[in-house]
């Protein structure tokens, strides 16, 4: 018990009470100071961890390229290169469509037709990964005077797998066609991948 001024008496009880009854007590400022210094520690903690996640800036800059291809003429294809992986773009020749689109799609082993793997109103550009399917040797046909093996499309030598000129898997070991990335025309002549 304590004696006030005015030599009233004070139960402990009492005290709590009144202290309970005007608001936050200094014991609980300071625990809520403490929880909170220790949350915006941690918080400063974790950032460089979490950040750390994300992809790195040469990474985001190859996120998409733009490939300018005035300069590819029927017939012809280029190589470059995507997310570190080479990438061919053919400018496929009618000849070369019409060859694509009289194979009946249920003989292939990887069923896709050439409107399938290119853009309605331009399926005379092909745009695909140049990495064979099967593991992951860059197959040639993408220049000039490449063996295009059987079908007239892609060959990588390392294994025997045959392409025809839809990129599509005819012939070996490759289980599945070359992969066609995602990509739009911006205009005729400027392809965006990616």
């Amino acid at each position: 018990m304590a004696t006030l001024e005015h030599g009233e008496q004070v139960t402990s009880a009492d005290a709590t009470a009144e202290a309970a009854a005007s608001g936050v007590r200094r014991r609980d400022f300071i625990n809520i100071a403490a929880v909170s210094f220790a949350g915006v520690g941690g918080l400063v903690t974790l950032f460089p961890l979490i950040n750390q996640m994300n992809p790195a800036a040469d990474v985001l800059a190859l996120a998409s390229i733009e490939v300018d291809v005035t300069q590819v003429q029927p017939g012809q294809a280029i190589k470059t290169i995507f997310r570190k992986q080479p990438l061919f773009i053919r400018h496929l020749t009618p000849a070369e469509v019409q060859q694509a689109n009289g194979v009946p799609v249920g003989q292939l082993r990887d069923p896709q037709s050439l409107s399938e793997r290119t853009k309605e109103g331009k399926n005379q550009w092909l745009v695909t990964m140049g990495v064979c399917t099967h593991l992951g040797c860059v197959p040639l046909g993408a220049a000039e005077g490449e063996n295009k093996g059987e079908y007239g499309g892609y060959f990588c030598p390392c294994h025997g797998s045959h392409y025809d000129t839809a990129g599509r898997i005819r012939k070996g070991p490759a289980p599945t066609n070359l992969e066609v990335p995602e990509y739009e025309f911006l205009s005729d002549t400027t392809i965006k991948v990616g």
